[in-house]
This record gives structure tokens, C-alpha cells and sequence, in this order.
């Protein structure tokens, strides 16, 4: 019993077989029953969203359930490798105390209260058109202007050349903006 017992010791295997201790004889019998924690799960590919770098991500899923996002080895730009932001988009996803809810404070209030997503939509967009409404200048001088100062947009770094292309018509065009601007050119 102790015989075979020293006998299946990974370190005893590595000297019996000359080997260098990265292979079968490393490994116990737990070792070899391992697999991935995303073992029969589906794939997705993905772009990390934290960035304007565009790193590729795997989105490992199983029966609706969120299993794991990994970097994407096939990506030419990140070549599997995320940075710590990307690399925790996982538990940025799953962590319990993630929001799920609105977060909203009313004027001189102390307190916050839990808003659903429709209405504090419904409060941004009614907010932004009362603002334009009270604001928009259509001529100055006597020259044509259609615009409002009022209001600004921010673009993320993560936008590409046509979601910007999108906002710029959005806003400029539909609303009358001239302070529009992206993060990545601050």
C-alpha cells in the first residue's frame, strides 16, 4: 500500500521516467479528471466594451447562464490578452451588488430612490426636449441659426466612426446641438 502509494507521487514518476514534470506524471487523479469551467459551453465572440482599443472577448454561455468571458486568442488586436477592466467583465456582470435599478435624487433631497429604466428614460428625454425648447435659437442677427447651446453630448471611447457619424446627425441635425464632442479627443 505505501509502495504504490510512493509510487504514483508526481516527484517519483518525474525521477522513474525522466520526464520534466509538465506532463501525464505531474498529474494525480484529480489533475486528469479537470476541465475548463467552461467545458460544453457555447462560444460568442465579443469586443470588450471599456475601451476604444476594441480588444476581442469570448462570451461563454451554457443553458442561458452566463459561464465565463475570457479574451479572444483569435483577436488581431489583443490576441487573447484583456486588461484588468476587460479581464473582470465577468464579475462586472454577475457581481451581486451590481445596480440592476435606476439610482435617482431628487433636488435637495438626501435620500436616493430606485427608479425602473423607462422612467428615468422617459425623465432624460422630457428633460432634454423642455431644455431645447426653452433654449433654441432660430435666428441670431438676422442669419439663420437652428441651434441650442444648452444641451451638449459626450460621446464614449467605445463608439466607432459610425455610431459618432449617427450622433453627430441625431443631434446636430434632429435637436439643433453645436456642443458635441467624443471622450477620446479630451
Amino acid at each position: 500500500m505505501l509502495k504504490h502509494l510512493l509510487s504514483s507521487w508526481p516527484l517519483i514518476q518525474q525521477i522513474k521516467t525522466g520526464a520534466d514534470g509538465t506532463g501525464t506524471e505531474a498529474m494525480s487523479a484529480k489533475t486528469r479528471d479537470l476541465k475548463p469551467k467552461h467545458d460544453g459551453a457555447e462560444a460568442t465572440p465579443s469586443i470588450c466594451p471599456y475601451c476604444g482599443v476594441g480588444c476581442g472577448q469570448l462570451v461563454y454561455h451554457k443553458n442561458g447562464k452566463l459561464i465565463s468571458i475570457e479574451g479572444d486568442p483569435k483577436s488581431p488586436i489583443s490576441r487573447g490578452r484583456l486588461c484588468p477592466k476587460g479581464a473582470d467583465t465577468y464579475e462586472l456582470h454577475t457581481h451581486p451588488g451590481r445596480l440592476t435599478r435606476v439610482k435617482y435624487r431628487r433636488p435637495y433631497s438626501k435620500e436616493w430612490e430606485d427608479l425602473d429604466q423607462e422612467t428615468a428614460m422617459d425623465m432624460v428625454s422630457d428633460r432634454l426636449w423642455e431644455s431645447r425648447d426653452h433654449t433654441f435659437q432660430e435666428q441670431q442677427d438676422g442669419d439663420v441659426l437652428m441651434q441650442t447651446k444648452a444641451i451638449a453630448h459626450l460621446g464614449g471611447a467605445t463608439l466607432d466612426n459610425e455610431e459618432n457619424y449617427l450622433i453627430k446627425k441625431l443631434f446636430a441635425a434632429g435637436l439643433g446641438m453645436v456642443c458635441i464632442s467624443n471622450q477620446a479627443r479630451i
